[in-house]
């Protein structure tokens, strides 16, 4: 399964990233999408899209937070990292505009940066995260 993770929209989504995740099989978005026309960009593009609310995102409809599992692992969606994940085997989160692979006490918290207003000197980027039975995979493209 190869699923596309974004954060941190901020009411822009350039083509050329969602000509680039059109084949996924399903897109990720860690919050701060900003708009609901950014959203139905990304509904537009196909696969099922999970999504959580951001700290700049307003419609009190938006989850502020996921659990579910898929291929037998827990997934944890919120915007806002915390150093108290919930049961979780992975934690995705955006907020901080910069890309983050690190695991902590088992868990493993996973930001793909952001596409459009990058922190800290990062590169503008998204990330695949590639699920197979026996591995994890996680990919971050510049844009």
């Amino acid at each position: 399964m190869r699923i596309a993770v974004i954060a941190d929209t901020h009411d822009c989504l350039p083509e050329k990233v969602c000509t680039a995740i059109a084949g996924a099989d399903e897109i990720w978005h860690l919050g701060d999408v900003c708009s609901e026309a950014v959203l139905d960009r990304i509904r537009a593009i196909g696969p099922l899209v999970r999504w959580v609310r951001g700290n700049c995102d307003f419609e009190e409809a938006w989850p502020l937070r996921l659990n579910f599992e898929l291929t037998g692992r827990r997934f944890h969606m919120e915007h806002i990292p915390t150093n108290k994940p919930p049961r979780c085997d992975f934690f995705l989160h955006g907020h901080t505009h910069v890309p983050r692979d690190e695991t902590i006490r088992g868990v493993r918290f996973l930001n793909p940066g952001c596409i459009t207003r990058p922190n800290r000197g990062e590169p503008a980027s998204y990330a695949w995260l590639m699920l197979e039975q026996e591995r994890v995979s996680w990919e971050l493209v510049l844009v």
